[in-house]
């Protein structure tokens, strides 16, 4: 049945998604078994810093590789509730591997890594996450809310934020604004 979950898939959001958290995003899913799903939101920047968040933290950031990168909103739920993905490195207290390549981490101890330029190769930070109850991603799906296609890492590291929903896109080999945006089923 592991088959059916979206585990380390994208959730690339239809053109006519009408729900303002999620219009035009890309979602990374985390986590999705039968009781319910949770994903991080990679291309919804806030107006702060890692920096800012670092010196909130009482953290020195001043050999952070990454201290003037945007902070994402990760999505609605718990808003104030730190999120990293990053590539795998050192065992962090609370890491959830999504795939081989990408991992997602909620203790303080890799953001003190980032802060003092020892954390992961690469990493971004979210505050929030996205979940869904036990069939409310299916359901969505069946509505032809999202596209879906196989995370990859590079679209997350590599690709500006502003550009991630089209480049999503392109990984579906569609360019999302000529889709349109009435669904249905054949």
């Amino acid at each position: 049945m592991s088959g059916d979950f979206l585990n380390n898939q994208f959730l690339v959001a239809m053109p006519g998604m009408s729900d303002p958290n999620f219009s035009q995003t890309v979602t990374l899913v985390c986590e999705h078994s039968a009781q319910g799903a949770l994903g991080i939101i990679i291309n919804r920047p806030l107006s702060m810093t890692l920096g800012e968040v670092f010196s909130q933290l009482g953290l020195d950031s001043s050999r952070s590789r990454i201290a003037a990168d945007s902070v994402l909103q990760g999505g609605p739920v718990q808003t104030d509730r730190g999120f990293v993905l990053h590539s795998p490195g050192p065992r962090w207290d609370s890491t959830l591997p999504v795939s081989e390549r990408l991992h997602l981490t909620t203790s303080r101890d890799v953001l003190d890594a980032l802060a003092c330029g020892d954390g992961p190769a690469e990493a971004v930070v979210a505050l929030g996450y996205a979940g869904w109850d036990a069939g409310q991603l299916e359901a969505e799906m069946a509505q032809n809310a999202w596209l879906t296609v196989p995370a990859d890492e590079r679209l997350l590291f590599e690709i500006p934020v502003a550009e991630r929903w089209q480049a999503a896109g392109r990984l579906l080999g569609v360019n999302l604004l000529h889709l349109s945006s009435d669904a249905g089923h054949a």
